[in-house]
């Protein structure tokens, strides 16, 4: 079973950056997909990003493409999620998994470990 911490999460205003990392350990593959999903309070956890094993294929939410980026090292078991332009409505947790297979995928279901979350509030 893998184990995922994520770290990075805060306040931030309407417009302003933050950077999530998420760091796996214990019994890691470096051939699994990754991916972050986030829920707001009320709602469904949602797909935010995915990248594939070797960082040769990403999938976005429509919603964060092109102020959301997706990286992964594999040498450091390491993926993280720049966040750009961020506005209210991106305020959720954050929450870091690995996929069961190497390619990326928006359902929750391909995914078999999953961090704790990071809160993530953008003020307006």
């Amino acid at each position: 079973q893998v184990q995922l911490v994520e770290s990075g999460g805060g306040l931030v205003q309407a417009g302003g950056s933050l950077r999530l990392s998420c760091v796996a350990s214990g019994g890691t593959r470096s051939n699994i997909a990754m991916g972050w999903f986030r829920q707001a309070p009320g709602k469904e956890r949602e797909f935010v990003a995915a990248i594939t094993w070797n960082g040769g294929t990403t999938s976005y939410l429509s919603s964060v493409k092109g102020r959301f980026t997706i990286a992964k090292d594999n040498d450091k078991n390491t993926v993280s999620l720049q966040m750009n332009s961020l506005k209210p409505e991106d305020t959720a947790v954050y929450y870091c998994a690995a996929s069961r297979s190497p390619y990326v995928s928006g359902y929750s279901a391909g995914y078999g470990s999953w961090g704790q979350g990071t809160q993530v509030t953008v003020s307006s």
